[in-house]
């Protein structure tokens, strides 16, 4: 059986690719750009395609038992305008089981999705452990990291974890009609995780609480789109307590804890060196 994983390259599919690989599946990647693909482990097929052209799948799902999906037309994880007539090519392709993984906002794919006759599993995780990534080049510059909402505390979820979920509800049963929302093992403030990364690199590490308004005029001089600024201020701002909970789920799906951040910093660690 062939399992065509869309956004393979990307943060999460790499991981998706990987699990399918190790449990003996046999792998087509959707990719935009083939060359980014030689990232990819041997035995992986290679195909060019564009989620946000759906006449590119076609061809991609010939043959396929089932697909991952992302919402997300662009590198700014802006949401697909064309769910209908994906969901259309997968149906007509013949091929009944589809996971996806949810984006920034909502789109057109997930109703698309979920309100038809597919066997779908919906994919919903916490913060991406990855996203501390995004302080790699001020840890290494300047020691610290300067970051808003300093207090709020978050489940992050290592990327391989979401994968692995991933890779079970598309080659096994009982996952299918499901939305899984998917934490790490621990909630955790922004300073915890910044002590976590200065253990991992083994150097000091500062951290500065911005303002909302040092935000936005941070954003706005890196380029960062407006609607992700304020989907950060949505998301972490101002939130109750209690708002984010830690959820088996992770477990429950694969059969063991779901990895730690200090676990992804010691394998990140030459990022911030």
């Amino acid at each position: 059986m062939t399992y065509l994983v869309t956004g393979a390259t990307g943060s999460v599919g790499r991981h998706v690719v990987a699990h399918l690989l190790q449990a003996g599946h046999r792998v087509r990647a959707l990719t935009r750009d083939p060359a980014r693909a030689a990232l990819l482990p041997a035995g992986v097929e290679v195909v060019r395609g564009d989620l946000t052209r759906t006449g590119t799948l076609v061809p991609a799902l010939r043959g396929v038992t089932g697909v991952h999906l992302i919402d997300a037309a662009d590198a700014a994880y802006t949401p697909l305008p064309n769910g209908a007539e994906i969901v259309e090519a997968v149906r007509d392709a013949g091929v009944r089981r589809v996971t996806l993984l949810s984006g920034w906002s909502p789109g057109t794919l997930e109703p698309a999705v979920t309100g038809g006759d597919l066997e779908w599993t919906y994919v919903q995780p916490t913060e991406f452990m990855a996203n501390a990534l995004a302080w790699a080049e001020q840890i290494r510059t300047k020691g610290v990291v300067e970051e808003p909402f300093g207090a709020t505390r978050t489940a992050m979820v290592h990327e391989s974890d979401i994968g692995a979920v991933i890779a079970a509800a598309l080659t096994e049963d009982g996952h299918q009609g499901r939305s899984y929302g998917l934490t790490g093992p621990e909630l955790l403030d922004v300073p915890a995780k910044v002590r976590i990364l200065a253990e991992a690199i083994g150097r000091e590490i500062t951290f500065t609480e911005l303002s909302v308004d040092q935000l936005r005029q941070r954003d706005r001089a890196q380029g960062v789109p407006e609607e992700m600024t304020e989907f950060q201020i949505r998301v972490f701002g101002a939130v109750p307590e209690g708002a984010y909970q830690v959820t088996p789920t992770v477990e429950q799906v694969t059969g063991r804890p779901p990895r730690t951040f200090a676990q992804w910093a010691a394998e990140h660690a030459d990022a911030f060196r």
